[in-house]
């Protein structure tokens, strides 16, 4: 079941659900929405450089492929990133989300998905893996493609995908996985000037 953007603020209220930082505690303002609540752009942006490499996909650790394959990009409001048509890059919210499994209290998931503003200038922002799971804390990672005719300019703290929360049914047994608490999308990096 979908939570209420009077839902979502009773689940952060009852620990269910933290963001930070917060979004606040009125529903009928932004960045809720009726059923979702707006995350924004964080400050880096990673981009897998072209090449001849391929990565295994039956190895464990993406981070490390990532890190030795990628550029890391510093953006701030005077020096946005320039997005590409076809370009392809990882970025992060810049809230932290926590989705605690609680014993006897329930927990939620979430849903990560564009706005639909930017979807329709082709800009798509998360689009390959929106399930946020039960027991997650971090920064949710954004796979970000343009698919429209013109660049796109990304500057941190602008509101780029929203959440959607689902109660879970039962009480889940928590599986860490590789992901889990990053902070980046693969992880720690020295930061590279945006390109203009």
């Amino acid at each position: 079941m979908v939570l209420s953007n009077i839902e979502i603020v009773k689940a952060i209220e009852q620990g269910l659900l933290q963001i930070d930082p917060s979004p606040g505690n009125d529903p009928s303002r932004a960045p809720f929405g009726t059923t979702a609540v707006d995350l924004r752009l964080a400050t880096e942006v990673l981009v897998p450089r072209p090449g001849p490499m391929a990565f295994d996909l039956t190895k464990p650790n993406i981070k490390d492929f990532l890190r030795a394959h990628s550029d890391r990009f510093t953006l701030t409001k005077d020096q946005p990133y320039r997005l590409r048509p076809n370009t392809f890059i990882l970025a992060n919210t810049m809230e932290v989300v926590s989705l605690p499994i609680v014993e006897g209290k329930g927990c939620l998931n979430a849903r990560v998905e564009g706005r639909s503003s930017i979807a329709r200038c082709g800009l798509l922002m998360h689009f390959t893996a929106p399930t946020i799971h039960a027991g997650f804390e971090g920064t949710i990672t954004l796979e970000i493609i343009n698919l429209g005719p013109a660049d796109f300019l990304l500057t941190p703290e602008m509101y780029v995908c929203q959440l959607i929360l689902e109660r879970v049914d039962g009480s889940p047994v928590d599986a860490p996985n590789q992901f889990k608490g990053q902070r980046s999308p693969e992880g720690p990096a020295t930061a590279a000037r945006a390109p203009r």
